[in-house]
């Protein structure tokens, strides 16, 4: 498999000791993005969707394993792309427990969200964009439907901390497509350039006291200085794109969809934003949250709202009345991303289709809201260049780490990775396409 390329450092790179300054020569690590060669390898994208109370259980799981499963009532939604996707069961993180706090643990695996000083890791997407080569003018994007966005995420950074979904459409476009005028410009490229500034500063007033240290505090130094010296780094990448022109798109901005109860229509209105992030390159790897937790009674359909918020539907109990809402709301989602899957499936890129490029991850942190179960967590994975067509069973009483799975996507970006969070390995039986 071949090497990502590092990263570029930037030009302003110095050897600073003793009071002297000296440039260093230039080097081939510091040729700008750019200016790098372009690469010849095929582009694999990942999207990551994730509804935070799950779907119901019975309804998505097949009864059989391996190639000839019968599809479950869920999954028939999915029909026409069954030789394009692979269902999981027997999948779970290993002592990620709590119920709705295992929410922001989904992509990072974070053990124990409950214990005491408990802080999260490192997510799949942010760990996939450490490692993969600069190509597009986002690394990541990171998106919401209804979302909190001051405690909910599936974006989490190396130091666990939160990154803000956007939730807004419109903004989105904008950030994608829109061109600002030349002042605009120039106020962006000013604020990058005071960023870095702050930041050769620290550099320096950092390395000032280092030899007083002790060998642990100047361990601990220098991961900090390793995270400022990638943030400036970003910060320089960033500034070269502010410079290329954005791309032309054929579709008007989009309208915000911002009553809460719409909670469908916001939904496939990411997805498509997501859809339409991939078409025009500006990103690879795109996470996106349903934030169902946070969803109030919404329109089920034209003259028809559910009894009660969506939280409270997920404790059913059992009551018809609710399992029946709430079945109607998963097949709902299903058939959402029935659309997704034949908009990436028509759509081609060299002669190949889109999906096969992209891999789309469904799944959920919950494997029964109405218990607060978080094992054997309904998992579905479609495209991306996998030999797709069947259910991969695990053991429902002991299952296997999700993040098997993770590894197994991360290699199929391009990342050399053997292991992620708590995985043991790469999860078995799903392979590449030849």
């Amino acid at each position: 498999m071949k090497s990502p390329r590092p990263r570029a450092l930037p030009r302003r790179t110095f050897l600073r000791a003793a009071g002297v300054t000296l440039a260093l020569p230039a080097l081939d690590c510091m040729v700008p993005v750019f200016g790098a060669a372009p690469t010849e390898s095929v582009p694999r994208r990942m999207l990551l969707v994730s509804n935070n109370l799950g779907v119901l259980s019975d309804p998505f799981f097949p009864t059989q394993a391996g190639r000839d499963y019968e599809l479950s009532p869920y999954l028939t939604e999915l029909a026409d792309f069954r030789n394009d996707f692979t269902v999981f069961s027997g999948l779970s993180h290993p002592d990620v427990e709590g119920g709705h706090s295992t929410e922001n643990c989904f992509l990072t695996g974070a053990r124990g969200p409950t214990r005491s000083g408990f802080r999260n890791t490192i997510s799949l997407d942010q760990f996939a964009a450490e490692k993969l080569e600069e190509v597009t003018r986002f690394p990541t994007l990171n998106l919401g439907v209804n979302i909190d966005k001051a405690n909910r995420s599936l974006s989490w950074t190396r130091d666990g901390v939160l990154l803000p979904a956007e939730d807004s459409a419109s903004a989105l476009f904008r950030k994608m497509f829109v061109q600002g005028d030349k002042a605009a410009v120039a106020r962006e490229l000013h604020r990058l350039d005071e960023r870095g500034s702050i930041l050769d500063t620290l550099l320096d007033d950092t390395r000032r006291f280092t030899k007083r240290l002790g060998s642990n505090d100047q361990s601990r130094l220098e991961q900090y200085l390793t995270s400022v010296r990638e943030v400036e780094q970003r910060l320089q990448t960033a500034r070269e794109w502010e410079l290329r022109p954005k791309p032309k798109t054929s579709q008007t901005e989009p309208a915000d969809v911002t009553d809460k109860k719409l909670f469908f229509q916001k939904f496939e209105l990411m997805l498509s934003m997501a859809r339409l992030a991939f078409e025009s390159d500006s990103t690879r790897i795109i996470t996106l949250m349903v934030d169902a937790f946070a969803t109030p009674s919404f329109k089920l359909h034209d003259n028809q709202n559910t009894t009660d918020g969506y939280h409270n539907l997920s404790h059913h109990g059992q009551a018809e009345d609710k399992v029946r809402q709430l079945d109607d709301a998963d097949r709902q989602q299903m058939s959402l991303l029935r659309n997704l899957l034949k908009t990436l499936a028509d759509k081609q890129e060299n002669g190949e289709r889109l999906l096969d490029r992209t891999m789309v991850l469904f799944g959920s942190n919950m494997g029964n809201a109405n218990t607060h179960d978080n094992t054997n967590l309904p998992v579905l994975l479609a495209g991306g260049g996998f030999q797709h067509g069947q259910h991969l069973a695990f053991s429902r009483e002991n299952n296997k780490p999700l993040s098997n799975l993770f590894v197994r996507m991360l290699q199929r970006l391009g990342v050399e990775a053997d292991d992620f969070a708590s995985s043991t390995s790469t999860v078995s039986g799903l392979e590449f396409q030849s």
